[in-house]
């Protein structure tokens, strides 16, 4: 039961944390709750239909369909809240002036909705169809029964959502004139974890060299699979013993967004 709760709560705290901080980085975005509710539908849809395609995605591509399936998630995700904050950059400041209005609606508000739909189902469909195979693989493994792992994965998704709500509420009482360039930050962040983590699956699947492995190890000083490691691991994609290549990737994602961000900032002259 408590492996089961531990699972669960990583999963969908990863999720969590995700659909809170954007969602909290479109307040003021009209439309943006039927779009949040159309994306986490959608994520759980798909990843039923993954962990009921199991052993088609495991033997795709010689045995690596699975880190193929996961890095190609976290890529797409990666582009959407890329976009997301560059489209902030250039917007947010509009935002800020509408958001005590309850009307509140800019030119291209749909288009950033939509996306914001893509990022809430991905961060689903991924962190939905990794607690279905972790949790299968517990049960052939230890054998427990149904109703102890029920209890602890509903146990563990509590917690998980607690907390995932919790870092929501806090973005909300951050003043706006800080709000956006906070949540702006998170979603940075949240990036160029993802692109490390899915530089992680690439070098499993043997499609990348690692470089070094690890580059450093700091599972002593702060172990990921403690409360802490697991909030900073989905919030900044913390690895304790990460790849050279992660690295890179991780630089890489946070240089070029916050490139796109300065130049959607920058006031545009008119011809």
């Amino acid at each position: 039961m408590f492996g089961t709760a531990i699972i669960v709560f990583r999963e969908v705290l990863e999720a969590a944390i995700i659909i809170g901080i954007v969602s909290a980085a479109t307040r003021g975005v009209a439309g943006r709750t039927r779009w949040l509710i159309a994306g986490l539908l959608a994520g759980l849809i798909g990843s039923g239909i993954v962990a009921a395609s199991t052993d088609a995605i495991a033997s795709f591509a010689s045995g690596v369909g699975q880190e193929l399936f996961n890095a190609i998630v976290l890529g797409i995700a990666v582009l959407m809240l890329a976009w997301h904050n560059v489209w902030m950059a250039s917007h947010g400041a509009e935002l800020a002036k509408k958001a005590r209005t309850v009307a509140a609606n800019i030119s291209e508000g749909r288009s950033e909705c939509s996306i914001l739909m893509v990022v809430v189902g991905l961060a689903v469909l991924r962190e939905g169809s990794e607690t279905v195979l972790f949790l299968y693989g517990i049960a052939a493994s230890e054998g427990g029964s149904a109703r102890a792992m029920l209890f602890g994965g509903l146990i563990g998704m509590l917690a998980g959502v607690a907390v995932g709500y919790s870092l929501y509420a806090g973005l909300l009482r951050i003043p706006m004139r800080w709000f956006f360039a906070a949540t702006g930050a998170l979603v940075l962040l949240l990036a160029a974890g993802m692109a490390s983590t899915a530089a992680h699956f690439l070098i499993q699947a043997d499609l990348i060299p690692a470089l070094a492995s690890p580059l450093w190890d700091s599972s002593s000083a702060l172990p990921e699979n403690g409360l802490l490691g697991i909030l900073l691991h989905s919030l900044i994609g913390y690895d304790a013993r990460p790849a050279g290549m992660q690295v890179i990737f991780y630089v890489a994602v946070l240089v070029v967004i916050s490139l796109g961000m300065k130049l959607a900032a920058k006031p545009r002259k008119s011809i």
